[in-house]
């Protein structure tokens, strides 16, 4: 009996890590995949300044009426650093792209726009953080594909590149771009 007891927390343990491991082999697990109780339900109503421009107010209407990029990103994000060029080269092939400058600086945001350049086709200026939390935000970068109904119909968390854009968006922007 007293042997059973000590083989005990030994069996437990090997009963947990053949757990852990059944569930972290699984052929659909994706540990950069984070849901969304946002797909298939519109953008959250919102009103916030533009970037770009202090004294202009935007709201859902003045969102592209067309299939459009909704992208989150921040100076202090390394990551949109790096996603940052594929993302002009989007907007220059005729991707409609808007930006969500997530708790950040404004004149930081501005001077970043200036140096790198500006694929965005206007930026909503969210400093507090509130239309990223109402879209649960997890960081930044995060990418939306948003219909022309402003409905959202796919989220991608990390670095837009050539592969994620092949891959995952460019298939269901151009669906949605069908009338």
């Amino acid at each position: 009996m007293t042997r059973l007891k000590l083989m005990l927390p030994l069996l437990v343990f090997v009963l947990l890590a053949l757990v852990f491991w059944s569930v972290l082999t699984r052929d659909h697990y994706d540990p950069q995949y984070l849901p969304s109780a946002l797909i298939g339900q519109p953008l959250p109503a919102f009103s916030l300044m533009q970037l770009e421009d202090e004294a202009r107010v935007l709201t859902l209407a003045d969102l592209p009426q067309q299939a459009f990029l909704l992208n989150v990103w921040a100076t202090w994000c390394i990551s949109c650093r790096v996603e940052h060029p594929y993302l002009n080269r989007l907007a220059q092939q005729g991707v409609a792209v808007v930006g969500l400058n997530y708790k950040d600086d404004r004149l930081k945001a501005l001077q970043w726009l200036d140096d790198l350049g500006n694929p965005y086709r206007f930026n909503l200026f969210d400093p507090q953080g509130r239309l990223g939390l109402d879209l649960g935000v997890y960081g930044a970068p995060e990418t939306y594909l948003v219909d022309r109904h402003g409905v959202v119909r796919f989220k991608h968390v990390g670095v837009v590149d050539e592969q994620v854009w092949q891959e995952q968006l460019q298939p269901l922007y151009r669906e949605l771009q069908v009338p």
